[in-house]
């Protein structure tokens, strides 16, 4: 299986890139417009983490700038009613942090924005991958230290502190810088969603 792509980019077109290998042999990948515009400009040198679809009628090969794009498109695809097209249509529509962030907080509203996702579909994104997201960002008993040295008598409810601190690990952030951005807006929020908004902002402001 072809895990990975390195060469020159041959040609770039709506929503694909031809890459030239070494071996003189030109491969053709569907890609999202976040992976399309951070590739450099046609004669330069690039590498693209790949998936290969195989379909009855056709073999598509995809490739991603990050391998946490290409995780997030497996991840995507799935779930039941969503082909690589519309994946690739969600994955282009925010930034990958966002993508998470909305999946992790069921913000529907953003997950609609990709063209051909309603509402319903929205929802059964952040139903399905939610759990996947937040064992991710768990590290085994750790989170409930985090967890314990954010909580005081005052902070709101434990289960919110633990989703927001989940969501935070899941958008990169180090477990430290997490506790100690949650503990910084701590008492300023109830819910989960209100404090990785305050959390965020938190951190650019100290940034």
């Amino acid at each position: 299986m072809i895990a990975l792509i390195e060469g020159t980019v041959a040609e770039k077109s709506e929503g694909e890139v031809i890459v030239m290998t070494a071996g003189g042999v030109g491969y053709r990948l569907m890609c999202s417009m976040n992976t399309l515009s951070a590739l450099p400009a046609a004669g330069e040198k690039c590498r693209l983490y790949t998936h290969l679809n195989v379909r009855e009628d056709a073999m598509e090969l995809y490739g991603f700038l990050q391998a946490e794009e290409r995780d997030m498109f497996r991840r995507l695809i799935s779930i039941s009613g969503i082909g690589a097209r519309s994946a690739l249509m969600i994955l282009g529509s925010m930034p990958l942090s966002n993508l998470r962030l909305a999946i992790l907080t069921g913000d529907v509203a953003a997950l609609s924005r990709a063209p051909g996702i309603g509402k319903k579909t929205a929802q059964r994104i952040s139903l399905e991958l939610k759990d996947k997201l937040t064992k991710d960002a768990l590290n085994g008993t750790d989170e409930l230290r985090e967890i314990a040295a954010v909580t005081d008598s005052e902070a709101p409810a434990a289960d919110a502190l633990s989703e927001a601190m989940q969501a935070l690990k899941a958008l990169g952030y180090s477990p430290q810088e997490a506790a100690s951005a949650l503990k910084g807006v701590a008492g300023k929020a109830e819910t989960a969603d209100e404090m990785i908004k305050l959390a965020l902002r938190h951190m650019a402001q100290q940034g």
